[in-house]
């Protein structure tokens, strides 16, 4: 019995939402060590779950990254790629419908747009698309931080007010003089600041909300009045 072989099997009883796993050499054997997927909507996407994936580490070598395709053919889909980049490990998709297998690796790719990415914690949310348009537009990478494992513990502690000066932005005295590259910290309806957006000018902002695309959106008065902070890189 493969690794794939397992990968398969546990694809099916996961069914009909995704499954996950790692590859790892365990005891110089190449092995299947399922995970947990825990996307908010296991139908779409995966996340492999944190403590999975330590307790895997601490076992063997991970050497691979391991979700299905329930009712697709194997082939990535764009956020597959992005996550294979944001991993940086080799990938292997199996469709439970076709019973076929499709292996990649880290290529470089990125996302052919900014605009229209759907929205994967931790991999395409609110702080990639502004760590993405400061990458594209101004060859300035950002920090990335570690996200907890699902979105409502962040929106309950979120972090940008401590993030964002780690990552070299200063925060400024007034919201009168908004400039191209800030960033915008909103308070969201929950009443923590656990969105952020850049601003583009010409009173338009680049944002990258729950469940929604990435888009270009005024930055009209109901954002307005959300506003709790604006960031100026200075780094």
């Amino acid at each position: 019995m493969t690794w794939k072989t397992d990968a398969a099997k546990h694809a099916e009883e996961c069914m009909p939402k995704e499954s996950c796993g790692l590859l790892a050499v365990i005891k110089g054997k190449e092995t299947y060590w399922p995970c947990k997927n825990i996307a908010e909507s296991g139908f779409e996407y995966f996340i492999i779950d944190p403590d999975d994936w330590a307790e895997c580490e601490d076992t063997g070598e991970i050497v691979g990254i391991v979700h299905s395709h329930p009712y697709e053919s194997p082939q990535p889909s764009d956020n597959d790629k992005a996550s294979c980049e944001y991993l940086d490990l080799p990938s292997h998709i199996y469709s439970v419908r076709m019973k076929e297998w499709c292996s990649f690796e880290p290529s470089g790719w990125k996302a052919p747009s900014l605009i229209g990415r759907s929205f994967i914690w931790g991999v395409h949310d609110c702080w990639s698309i502004i760590h993405d348009w400061y990458k594209e537009t101004r060859n300035i990478e950002l920090m990335q931080w570690e996200r907890p494992k699902k979105i409502k513990d962040f929106i309950e502690n979120p972090e940008f007010e401590k993030a964002l000066p780690l990552g070299g932005f200063v925060k400024q005295l007034t919201h009168d003089d908004i400039q191209v590259g800030d960033v915008l910290l909103f308070q969201s309806t929950t009443g923590n600041l656990d969105h952020a957006a850049v601003y583009i000018g010409d009173n338009m902002i680049l944002n990258h909300n729950i469940r929604r695309l990435s888009c270009r959106e005024p930055f009209d008065l109901g954002y307005q009045q959300a506003l709790r902070g604006v960031y100026r890189y200075a780094a």
